[in-house]
């Protein structure tokens, strides 16, 4: 697991470790491969990644999709397309806005009600910012909110219901039930930050302060962030009842990603895309691998190039303990503060 590839991580911060990264190979999924009788969730699935991501799974004979995306219409339409690819599958199209907190736990009862386990659950949305912005509701920075506050308060919502699930179901099955898998989709830009990038500071504080807002190093922050987040949540829950880790797709061209940058940085990224990205389909089988295929050896892991990866390097060594623990405190005391200490309760 990532926890053991410490004398990899510094290769993964260079310029090499990027250029291997987009030129790697996909490893195939074994033949025997199936998601008969399964269900799944993807947030953020109907457009570019998530929505290709959904493809996939469905092409494995998935049983029951749920769409969480933001919009019902876009959703809709999304889900049109799927379902003449594939008509004998169920696909639901269910409404989660990752800016507020009321949808989010709206959006887990739903899956709560369900009468069958959930044994995927992708959560994919996430952004980056040219300018800074502030999410009304809960007055934090949106980079922050979305990519990293709303993705943990939904993973600590869906976690104990997948487990639950799982659990009822082992009671009534005479064969091995495997485990469920969370995946969290961060990005390889998470090797770009350093310890000194927090200081001593409150971590979550330093995202809201305007004067300092740089999008792209918001964005690599929030990543890490996500990925110090499961690692700690893995120490908590055993793999035998959910798999948690976080996938990264890598660059990929095709996608929306880059709209929200300034038109000479997105006509640059573009250049970038076309000579070392990956395509959405390849991007997208990095999700499904890690939701599929990569097993109890990914848990708390950072999964890409279709294995199991070294953690940003931040992370080791006894500095990177004590990062870790601020980032759980902190994260603890902010949704504890919106309601949602319960929460972490439940593992």
């Amino acid at each position: 697991m990532s926890a053991n590839l410490e004398n990899l991580a510094a290769a993964e911060a260079t310029p090499w470790g990027f250029l291997r990264r987009q030129y790697t190979k996909p490893l195939p999924l074994p033949p025997s491969t199936t998601l008969q009788n399964q269900t799944a969730i993807i947030v953020g699935s109907n457009t570019g990644l998530g929505l290709e991501a959904c493809r996939q799974l469905l092409s494995l004979h998935l049983r029951h999709l749920i769409m969480g995306v933001r919009s019902q219409t876009k959703g809709n339409t999304s889900a049109a397309l799927l379902r003449t690819e594939f008509p004998t599958a169920t696909i639901s199209v269910w409404i989660v806005d990752l800016e507020n907190y009321a949808s989010m736990r709206a959006f887990a009862e739903k899956c709560r009600a369900l009468d069958t386990r959930i044994d995927i659950a992708i959560l994919n949305a996430g952004l980056v910012r040219n300018e800074f912005g502030v999410v009304a509701a809960t007055t934090h920075e949106v980079t922050l909110q979305v990519n990293y506050l709303s993705t943990v308060f939904l993973t600590l919502l869906l976690g104990p219901i997948l487990i639950a699930k799982r659990n009822d179901h082992v009671g009534n099955s005479k064969t091995r039930v495997e485990p469920p898998v969370l995946s969290i989709v961060t990005s390889d830009a998470a090797h770009n930050t350093t310890r000194q990038s927090f200081g001593l500071a409150p971590i979550l504080e330093s995202f809201d302060d305007r004067d300092a807002f740089s999008g792209f190093d918001w964005y690599c922050k929030s990543k890490l962030l996500q990925v110090i987040f499961v690692a700690k949540l893995a120490e908590r829950v055993r793999s035998s009842d959910l798999i948690v880790n976080t996938v990264n797709p890598a660059m990929t061209k095709g996608t929306s990603f880059f709209d929200g940058v300034p038109r000479v940085v997105r006509i640059a990224m573009r250049v970038a895309q076309a000579v070392f990205a990956r395509s959405v389909a390849v991007g997208a089988s990095v999700y499904v691998y890690a939701a599929v295929a990569a097993g109890e050896e990914s848990h708390g892991g950072f999964v890409g190039e279709w294995r199991v990866k070294a953690w940003p390097g931040v992370m080791y060594g006894e500095e990177g303990r004590r990062l870790g623990e601020r980032v759980w405190e902190e994260t603890r005391g902010e949704l504890e503060g919106v309601g949602g200490g319960d929460l972490f309760e439940g593992f």
